[in-house]
């Protein structure tokens, strides 16, 4: 595939939400400390924090929390899409930084529904992120190989949860 829009349906381009400079800002984040939850109190309609919040529930074995918690990213996702001008369909680029947390959001949620065996959700999800972006998932997997086989330490830097 070349990358060119197919559909004729222009990308949707989501406007930063404050948490992805948040974090940036603050490297110092730790995904396992009290700070991603002060993030989704100042920012609770950012689908990135709760995709970070996902994401530490998920490598701390906790897998309800962490779909618990990619719902609601995924929710504020389609909220923040919809929002957007996104209409149901079209590209939502990774390359994209704001709709990252969408994406990782999706991808989270995918994970979590897998690991409780919500077949048709997982296939529905896959589905939406491909049509979305067909290489975030290959993305967000990059960014968190874990370094080692042990889940509690495979926690990507602040910079990489972008």
């Amino acid at each position: 595939m070349t990358g060119e829009n197919l559909l004729g349906v222009p990308p949707t381009l989501l406007n930063p939400d404050g948490v992805g400079e948040a974090l940036a800002a603050n490297p110092e984040v730790s995904p396992g400390g009290a700070e991603l939850e002060s993030l989704a109190r100042q920012h609770p309609t950012s689908s990135l924090v709760w995709a970070l919040l996902s994401d530490r529930a998920f490598e701390a074995g906790e897998i309800l929390p962490s779909y618990a918690y990619a719902r609601v990213g995924y929710h504020r996702g389609l909220d923040a899409l919809r929002k957007g001008g996104w209409r149901g369909q079209g590209p939502v680029p990774w390359s994209h930084e704001p709709n990252r947390g969408v994406l990782r959001s999706l991808y989270a949620l995918r994970r979590a529904a897998e690991a409780i065996g919500e077949a048709d959700e997982v296939v529905r999800l896959t589905e939406f992120l491909n049509g979305a972006d067909r290489t975030a998932a290959a993305a967000i997997e990059a960014a968190h190989t874990p370094a080692t086989s042990t889940p509690a330490t495979s926690t990507p830097a602040a910079s990489e949860r972008l």
